[in-house]
């Protein structure tokens, strides 16, 4: 699979959060915005695959779908920039400012939003046949997740905010080592292979994604989810960006850098070479 050892995909982390953050206005929100519709259109079809069959598992097997699509086709998820931009600037790169960085996370929000608001619209058509009947399974199963999500939480008070950030921190730990993934090999197969992983255990467990909830709470509104858009910011979107900064940034991204992108060079003198008396 042309594996890549960990300090050579360091060091491609580091640079590609060089090139994020010096990346036009432009191209950071049109990339922002597909990585956000695709990764929505990833989720949809991931909960019809476990309303239809019944089977959790098997939604969760082939949501990654959409993860490995976006990033072979270099968009990018909030989740992944906030792993990845900041070890440009711990690197000292040239012109990579906490300032840049800030900027590079706001254009990724705001593209990741726009994407993933479009395919909650369409998703909402879709299961209403344009808003003229009540939602199907699907549509049903959508409202009771931000239901279930949201409400769920604030039921169990401080407990259950901290519950939501330990997801979500868990989430882009996974999520964010499927990023790394991408880098861990040369060839595609072991790309895809490498991110499916990671993902398939965070979307089977149940942890919270920023990017996929910018999908799952709008369109649970517009199908009468019974909660409101103050449950949904307070009680997860705010929350889970919090804890995916942190799971992503200090698991994957501050482990990998200090352990193999800063490790000291060996200052032991070579050994001397015996010749041979033969």
């Amino acid at each position: 699979m042309s594996y890549v050892k960990p300090a050579d995909f360091v060091r491609s982390m580091v640079d590609a959060g060089e090139a994020k953050a010096f990346l036009s206005t432009r191209d950071t929100l049109i990339r922002a915005y597909m990585a956000g519709a695709v990764l929505a259109l990833a989720a949809a079809f991931a909960v019809t695959v476990t309303v239809r069959t019944g089977e959790p598992l098997l939604g969760a097997l082939l949501f990654p779908v959409g993860f490995c699509l976006l990033y072979l086709m270099g968009f990018d998820l909030l989740t992944g920039v906030f792993t990845l931009v900041p070890l440009a600037v711990l690197d000292k790169r040239r012109g990579v400012t906490g300032r840049r960085m800030l900027r590079n996370w706001g254009l990724v929000f705001l593209g990741n939003l726009g994407g993933a608001l479009t395919v909650a619209v369409m998703m909402a058509v879709v299961v209403t046949y344009g808003f003229s009947v009540s939602p199907d399974e699907v549509g049903l199963r959508l409202a009771e997740i931000g239901h279930d999500r949201t409400v769920g939480y604030a039921a169990h008070g401080a407990a259950g905010m901290l519950t939501l950030f330990v997801r979500a921190v868990m989430c882009n730990w996974m999520v964010s080592t499927g990023v790394v993934g991408a880098m861990m090999s040369k060839s595609l197969g072991g790309k895809v292979i490498a991110m499916w992983m990671p993902i398939t255990l965070f979307f089977y467990m149940g942890f919270e994604h920023s990017v996929v909830n910018m999908f799952l709470f709008p369109s649970g509104l517009m199908l009468g989810g019974d909660f409101d858009l103050a449950d949904y910011l307070v009680w997860n979107e705010i929350p889970t960006v919090l804890g995916n900064l942190v799971g992503g940034l200090t698991f994957v991204g501050l482990v990998l850098y200090t352990t193999h992108g800063r490790t000291e060079p060996d200052t032991r003198p070579a050994p001397i070479a015996v010749e041979s008396k033969a």
